[in-house]
Order: C-alpha cells, then sequence, then structure tokens
C-alpha cells in the first residue's frame, strides 16, 4: 500500500485554479466592448504559462481589460462583471478597465 499524496490537495487546488482562470477569460475575451485582456500585475501564474488579465485569489477574481472606444465604461465593465460570474459562480468579481483602445489609430 503507498502512502498518502502530501501534495494532492495543492495539486488539485492548481487544476481548478487553472480551469477557473481559463473560463473567465474566454468568457471576457467575447464581451462586447472588451478589446483585450490586459498583461501585467493582474495574471494567474501557472507552471509553464500566465492566464494574462485574470488573477484568482481567495474566492475573488479580478479581470483587468482594455476596452474599445466609444463604449460605455461602466458598461463595459459591467458585462465583464456578468460574464465573469456566469463562469466563476459564487466567486467575487471586480473590474479594472486599465486602457481604452482606439481602432485605427
Amino acid at each position: 500500500m503507498s502512502a498518502p499524496d502530501p501534495d494532492a490537495p495543492a495539486r488539485r487546488d492548481l487544476e481548478e485554479t487553472e480551469r477557473l482562470a481559463d473560463r473567465v477569460a474566454a468568457a471576457v475575451s467575447r464581451v462586447r466592448g472588451v478589446a483585450r485582456l490586459m498583461p501585467g500585475p493582474v495574471a494567474t501564474y501557472l507552471p509553464g504559462r500566465t492566464v494574462a488579465g485574470v488573477a484568482v485569489r481567495d474566492g475573488v477574481v479580478l479581470v483587468s481589460v482594455a476596452a474599445r472606444y466609444g463604449e460605455s465604461l461602466p458598461d463595459v465593465a459591467e458585462r465583464v462583471r456578468v460574464a465573469s460570474r456566469r463562469a466563476a459562480p459564487g466567486l467575487r468579481v471586480d473590474v479594472l478597465i486599465d486602457d481604452v483602445d482606439v481602432e485605427g489609430g
């Protein structure tokens, strides 16, 4: 009989964090008015890769985006929040609009 793996719970938590960050990033990328997820300090750091623009920590999801010029920023933030909550039910979602992208210039 083998000994229990003491790292198993941490691996499960990491796998769930990875799935959650990927779901939120995919959902937010489809939101009207979002130009892109913002790289930088808001990210989920995983072994071998980073999910830019989405930080998952202690029951809170922080999402950082660039909005498209001409969109109502409060509306974009609310749509991002709604999409994120669908991908991460039960978690608090905070949204940062860190930039505005102007198409063609």
